[in-house]
Order: structure tokens, then C-alpha cells, then sequence
């Protein structure tokens, strides 16, 4: 079964980069090595991996990214930290991205886990 990865990267500039992949170790040592000067950590290596979560299915993966890239700095950290229970007081608003990518309203007290 192949699997998938996000991944937070933390650049120089002390800034957060966000992906998604199947290859964590051969994506690493593309944003390493440079390969694309039009990429974001070009300019911002050496950049660190401070954070991934592994999927079996590429689209949950995808939305997962989608909605990590919104997430305020504190709401990276928080799960970098593995402080997944501090999401939902973090959240501007209480609802979440189901694996449809359907925003869902929920009760605030509900934590969501993946």
C-alpha cells in the first residue's frame, strides 16, 4: 500500500512551509539540495523537518495540507508539539474539513484526531 505524507518544514526566515508527498526522504532531500529556485524554501534553506503524518489514501492527504496551509502559526505548532487537544481553542471558527472537503460545524468541545 502506498502512503502519503504532510510534512512542515521550518525555514531560515523562521517561516513554515507545508507539503504533501509520498516520498518524505527523496522530497527532503529535493528542498535540501535546491532543485527549483522558484520554490519557497529556495531562498530559505537550510530548512528543517519539525513535523509529518502519515495517510494510505493521497486525497485525505491533500485536503489535510489544504487545511494545515490556513492554520495560524500557533495551530502548526501545536501539532508540531504534538498538542493536538489545543486545536480547538486555537480554531477561528469551531467547524472542520471532512474527508469530502465539506466544511462541517461542530460542537466546540469536540476534538478532531487523524
Amino acid at each position: 500500500m502506498k502512503r502519503y505524507y504532510v510534512y512542515i518544514l521550518k525555514c531560515s526566515d523562521n517561516s513554515y512551509y507545508t507539503g504533501v508527498t509520498n516520498d518524505i526522504e527523496k522530497r527532503m532531500q529535493y528542498h535540501i539540495a535546491g532543485v527549483n529556485p522558484d520554490s519557497y524554501t529556495y531562498s530559505r534553506r537550510p530548512v528543517e523537518l519539525v513535523f509529518h503524518t502519515e495517510f494510505n489514501d493521497v486525497n485525505q492527504a491533500i485536503v489535510f495540507e489544504k487545511q494545515v496551509k490556513g492554520w495560524s502559526r500557533k495551530k502548526k505548532e501545536a501539532i508540531m508539539n504534538d498538542e493536538w487537544e489545543k486545536l480547538p481553542n486555537l480554531s477561528k471558527e469551531k467547524s472542520r474539513i471532512d474527508d469530502t472537503g465539506l466544511v462541517i460545524l461542530r460542537e466546540p468541545d469536540d476534538i478532531i484526531l487523524i
